[in-house]
């Protein structure tokens, strides 16, 4: 807004709308002795013209006779002098005064004057009071009404003060109390005295004679209240004002007065008492005060009573008051006005002093919500408005106004600044922009690109530019460019950052002898360019040397203190400044003991403790002093005072309590019966010292215990009994050498007589309950001097039984494909047989909707809170039935279940298993897949989709497989040069799943085939055959051939993606020639060398190792061996055996294999059998590297080969074979345990 009135006052606009700047108080109170002077002075250009009015109606001070008008500029106010007293009754009223020019009309509050002549007291007979001694009594006072406050005073003919006190009392309202009279107070010259500050009078009252009779006998009475008379009364406190409270009692003796605040706390800060407690006063009301204050009159025989209910309003305050703004045109003005009070002021607008309501219906302005809005202004819609709100304790007032300019963009900011910051701070660029409308500002660089690309540099909203975390680069110029729809102007900024101060090398901290020196050493590094300074500091405060003090020596970066005092001690910093940065690097100085004297740390031992006072232990007290310790340099904070009793707890140390380290003496409250030593100890801020030599060992009095046992339960752990339990007292607080425990119980409800036992144990066993009663239980401390204090009584209960309630399902709602909601009945309580902890849900899988599983059962919990009866299940598999269980439990256990069973929707599919890319020529691959694990529903087909990664290449193709037993697809018409990205989605009725992506390209982008990293070792009588796929490069598929003098081993097919082959059955130390063939084609040579000794020449084959003859005798065996455990069963059993033993020897027909399913085959994982076969017995493996190898390289290939050797096999799921516990092993890769990579 300054900038505004400036930009405005200057060249750029000759014109502004008018401001009041000057007015009268809203309450002006006159005298007869005094001028009326009532002001009005604005601003604005052209010149402001001025009218007043007096109540609503147009006032001019010129006509008037005794007015005068002041000339100067800028200027309405106006002085009317009297010539008589009563002048000033003539001119009372209500005043306003308006401001005008051209562009609009500015409005003054309103200006209450008020006359006021010279006070007079009224004329009356006073006479005299009479009154018997210890009766009270009233004189009034009754002054003149005045506009401003006055001061009362109660004085005698003598002009001295009435003393007052608690019996006597002057109230708020000038009146003069006595709650009882003494013969003392008989006189006949009691005066009330008025002064009044704005006539500077002070009159008084005729005065007043009392008359005390003397009496024998004064009668007591009960308190009356004289002030208020009443029982209650309603007030109303302004927030923010003072809050005066008065309470006057009568009554003999003299009463006293109480304050309180039922509804709350009395705000201590805030409250005072005063008049001998008579009054309350509360500064600063606000809205918590509100509420019921209470005083209270008390003497001996009685007391009275008088509620104030405080109800807190406020006269209107701002809560945005409406500002004066410029405008261009064509923009929306809008002036906010809300306020707050209590009751709720109402608000109403003036245009140029006009209410709207009297403004022709076709203005553009609109009201909203205390809001004034015009849209589209235009320079014809210049005006000073008024927000106006009043409520029965005042009235706000605001003017603002609407200036709609056009005013071309000016950027006030210097062109051409330089500024400069160093490395690593932030720089603030200056563009202060002013324009009409608004101009927008924008930041570029030397090339015109904005800078706010770098989040370094940011914008504020009054156009500087902030750049945070400098850098060497930042240096150069920048362009602030302001537009709006006149113009736009430009200025230049150049930056320049420096090199940041840093210190290198700071003071070190030490620990120096008192009259030793020291030495602080710092070295900084600067930006060349600048000038460097280095100076020191003493906690806090610059040091410098001293003229012909030799303390200080400063040069060259080092500091030097000569002398050292304990008041050298402290902080000092080496301070490394240009006129860009400063750094600041801290080190502390320690002055330690007399000359020779290096210890520093915690105190030394407490050397002397004292007990006195012993004459108090009848009422477990003791003194206890002692003389201080040594502080080693480091004040003493506190003495931690600690005590041990030798009987009960030997060399175990308790606290009882720390005093300030100033202090070695204090008074101890101790407990009965405890053997106390006492002990002593000095802490500061390096910690604790040695403690103090102990003391002499007392021994406080027994008495009845003060305390009972915590944590009182009553629980059954049978069905038939209570346990009750509860936390023992600690010895201390036994206060005699044994305690035990008075348990005493009763069914909850009844008034029968309680059932008690003593005890020493902390635990009672009631038996022979009922199940879950609820029972009364107290325990009470008793030892030999008496019974502790009266026990609460707490709730227990006997032991539960398991619950019979089955809860009562309401039903599931499905919410999607992987979430239900269970909701059920709340369970009957009384079936419950104990507290109601919960309830568990218990759901499990029994398989999928096309098939139930036959493998291990998984079931899941939810546990709900007792006060919960629904539960959200997730997790949960689409298109799945399940099983769920809802049981009601308490702390015995769980009852019976209600049992239900319900199904999931169908969901999207989980992605393919596996997506192979096989090169089929340069412009065609073949595409190989395994379903999903998860199907999630009824497979409907898949979606393939691919689009290639290179540029120039064609958009995404898309489509539908609506075969679900589809398993490979030619993609035929591919570049030949293009690398694809595949993407193959399996879909149901649900929509398409989680995607698997491939990247590849054709035969022609693939190269030629290339083994790439090829490797062979060898075993005794294996080789393995690694190889690492290169990427991008096609699968294809090879023969391997191992070839040795007179022998040749393998002819397997293998796969380029594969990566390793294990070949079997080789002769030892035998050398090895590896041929790699594709399509016939020779394509790699190696060579090997198996370990071993040799090659084992084996005898001819006679008649007993032929394979017929092994396997015959082999057979008549085991026939022999089974005719023999069967006779041995029928002998011990005497030939008879049960049906169970038959039904037991038959297979579980859960445990067999699933005939229906083979690995040929894809199944779910979560439905397949545990295994397809078990390993065989005599151990053999079938050999790798066999005419059919392959089909044993995971137990789970179907391999096929086309005429011409190519791969056409497809892959079923290995996870189900693992997780079933076949073949396959988990075990590390080893010559017997290949690791095999099908993809």
């Amino acid at each position: 807004m300054v900038v505004a009135l400036r930009y405005l006052k200057g060249a750029w606009a000759p014109t502004f709308p008018p401001v009041i700047t000057e007015q009268s108080p809203r309450r002006l109170v006159v005298f007869p002795t005094d001028d009326i002077s009532l002001k009005c002075e604005a601003s604005g250009k052209p010149e402001v013209q001025f009218r007043w009015t007096r109540d609503g109606v147009h006032f001019k001070p010129k006509e008037e006779l005794g007015v005068t008008v002041y000339q100067s500029l800028h200027s309405g106010s106006f002085t009317i002098t009297g010539n008589n007293s009563n002048f000033a009754q003539r001119f009372q009223g209500i005043y306003r005064c308006f401001a005008s020019n051209k562009l609009g009309t500015a409005m003054s509050h309103e200006i209450r004057l008020m006359a006021e002549g010279a006070p007079k007291w009224p004329k009356e007979t006073v006479k005299p009071v009479e009154v018997e001694e210890g009766e009270s009594v009233v004189l009034p006072c009754n002054p003149p009404p005045s506009a401003e406050p006055l001061r009362i005073y109660w004085m005698n003919s003598k002009i001295l003060h009435i003393k007052q006190d608690e019996r006597v009392t002057m109230g708020q309202n000038g009146n003069l109390y006595f709650a009882n009279v003494l013969t003392s107070d008989n006189h006949s010259d009691y005066i009330c005295h008025a002064h009044f500050p704005g006539t500077r009078t002070i009159i008084q009252k005729e005065p007043i004679d009392l008359r005390v009779k003397a009496t024998n006998s004064m009668i007591d009475r009960k308190p009356r209240l004289l002030f208020p008379t009443n029982s209650s009364s309603h007030l109303v406190a302004l927030q923010g004002q003072p809050l005066v409270l008065e309470c006057i009692a009568e009554g003999f003796p003299t009463p006293t007065i109480k304050w309180l605040r039922p509804s709350g706390p009395m705000p201590a800060d805030r409250v005072t008492y005063q008049n001998h407690n008579k009054t309350l006063q509360l500064l600063k009301v606000g809205e918590e005060d509100d509420g019921e204050y209470r005083c209270l009159a008390e003497n001996s025989l009685g007391s009275a009573r008088h509620a104030y209910y405080v109800t807190v309003e406020a006269a209107p305050y701002w809560l945005h008051k409406p500002q004066s703004h410029l405008y261009g045109p064509g923009e929306t003005a809008r002036l906010d006005c809300q306020v707050q009070g209590r009751p709720q002021p109402e608000v109403t607008w003036r245009i140029n002093g006009i209410p709207v309501e009297e403004l022709a219906k076709d203005q553009k302005y609109r009201i909203q919500r205390g809001a004034l809005i015009l849209s589209n202004v235009q320079p014809s819609d210049t005006m000073v408005t008024q927000c106006e709100a009043r409520n029965r304790h005042g009235l706000l007032l605001a003017n603002a106004y609407i200036y709609v300019v056009q005013l071309p963009a000016k950027i006030l900011t210097a062109d051409n600044q330089t500024y400069m910051a160093v490395q690593g701070s932030t720089a603030y660029l200056l563009c202060k922009a002013f324009g009409a409308p608004v101009p927008s500002v924008q930041w570029l660089d030397e090339d015109g690109t904005t800078v706010l690309q770098d989040e370094r540099f940011f914008p504020y909203a009054n156009g500087t530019l902030g750049i945070r975390d400098l850098q060497a680069n930042d240096t150069g110029r920048y362009f602030c460019l302001a537009a709006n729809d006149q113009n736009n102007v430009t200025i230049v900024a150049n930056l320049k950052v420096k090199d940041a101060t840093q210190i290198t090398q700071g003071p070190r901290s030490a620990i120096e002898k008192k009259g030793s020196r020291v030495t602080f050493t710092c070295q900084a590094s600067f930006d060349p360019s600048l000038q460097p300074s280095i100076t020191w500091r003493g906690d806090g405060r610059d040091l410098q040397e001293l003229g012909d003090s030799d303390k200080y020596f400063i040069e060259d970066g080092r500091l030097v203190i000569h002398s050292l005092d304990y008041s050298d001690q402290g902080n000092y910093s080496c301070v490394a400044s240009t006129e860009l940065d400063v750094v600041e690097s801290r080190a502390q100085l320690l002055v330690v003991g007399k000359p020779g004297l290096t210890y520093l740390g915690s105190p030394g031992p407490v050397p002397r403790l004292v007990l006195s006072d012993l004459h108090l232990l009848t009422q477990s007290q003791v003194r206890v002093s002692w003389s201080p310790a040594e502080d080693h340099n480091a004040p003493i904070e506190k003495y931690d005072i600690e005590f041990e009793d030798k009987e009960m707890a030997p060399e175990k140390w308790y606290s009882l309590g720390k005093v300030p380290g100033n202090q070695t003496s204090t008074t101890l409250k101790l407990s009965p019966y405890v053997h106390y030593t006492f002990r002593v100890t000095a802490i500061n801020k390096y910690g604790p010292g040695e403690p103090s030599p102990v003391s002499e060992t007392v021994v406080t009095p027994e008495a009845a215990p003060e305390k009972n046992p915590m944590d009182v339960k009553g629980e059954g752990n049978e069905t038939t009994n209570m346990v009750i339990t509860w936390k023992p007292l600690r010895w201390m607080d036994w206060n005699a050498p044994q305690v035990q425990y008075r348990v005493q119980w009763r069914p909850q409800g009844t008034r029968g007589p309680w059932q008690e036992q003593i005890v020493s144990d902390p635990f009672l066993v009631v038996s022979n309950t009922s199940t879950f009663v609820p029972y009364e239980i107290k325990v009470q401390a008793v030892n030999s001097q008496g019974k502790g204090p009266e026990p609460q009584v707490t709730i227990g209960y006997s032991g539960e039984d398991y619950p019979q309630a089955i809860p009562e399902l309401e039903g599931i709602e499905i919410l999607n494909s992987s979430a239900v909601l269970v909701k059920w009945r709340p369970v009957d309580l009384a079936q419950v047989k104990g507290h109601l902890r919960g309830y568990n849900v218990t759901y499990w899988r029994e398989g999928s909707q096309r098939k139930h599983s036959k493998r291990h059962i998984h079931k899941d919990h939810v546990v709900v809170p007792a006060n919960t009866t629904s539960v959200i299940l997730s997790g949960l598999r689409p298109y799945s039935s399940y099983h769920l269980e809802v049981q009601a439990f308490n702390g015995r256990g769980s009852g019976p279940a209600s049992e239900f069973t319900f199904s999931t929707p169908e969901g999207v599919p989980g992605h393919p298993e596996a997506l192979h890319l096989e090169c089929q020529s340069n412009t065609s691959l073949l595409l190989r897949w395994q379903p999903p694990l998860s199907h999630n529903g009824v497979l409907t087909g898949y979606v393939l989709s691919y689009h290639p990664l290179d540029e120039g290449g064609k958009g995404q193709l898309s489509f539908n497989l609506r075969d679900p037993e589809l398993r490979t697809h030619n993609l035929t018409d591919l570049s030949p040069h293009l690398r694809y990205r595949f993407q193959l989605q399996a879909t149901t009725k649900e929509g398409p799943g989680e995607a698997i992506v491939r990247e590849g390209g054709t035969m022609a982008l693939s190269g030629i085939s290339d083994f790439g990293n090829i490797s062979a070792t060898a075993g005794e009588n294996y080789s393995v055959v690694s190889w690492v796929p290169k990427e991008g490069q096609c699968n294809f598929r090879f023969h391997i051939l191992f070839k040795a003098l007179g022998e040749e081993k393998g002819g397997a097919s293998l796969s380029y993606n594969q990566s390793s082959y294990t070949q079997w059955d080789l002769q030892p130390d035998t050398d090895y020639e590896i041929h790699l063939f594709k399509e016939r084609m020779f394509r790699h040579q190696m060579a090997v060398k198996t370990n071993g000794t040799g090659r084992v020449r084996l005898p001819p084959a006679g008649f007993a190792t032929e394979g017929w003859f092994i396997g015959f005798v082999s057979a008549i065996i085991l026939l022999l061996l089974v005719l023999l455990i069967l006779c041995f069963i029928k002998r011990s059993k005497g030939g008879k055996y049960s049906v169970k033993d038959k039904e037991d020897t038959q297979v579980d027909s859960e445990a067999r294999p699933m005939k229906d399913e083979t690995f040929g085959e894809y199944s779910d994982n979560e439905e397949k059998a545990f295994g397809s076969s078990q390993p065989s017995l005599n151990g053999d493996i079938k050999p790798l590297g066999s005419d059919d190898s392959l089909a044993d390289y995971g137990g789970s290939v179907d391999v096929q080969f086309n005429e011409d050797g190519s791969f056409i096999g497809q892959y079923s799921g290995k996870k189900e074979k693992e997780a079933a516990g076949g073949n396959d092993s988990s075990g590390a890769t080893s010559p017997i345990n290949p690791a095999v990579a099908l993809e």
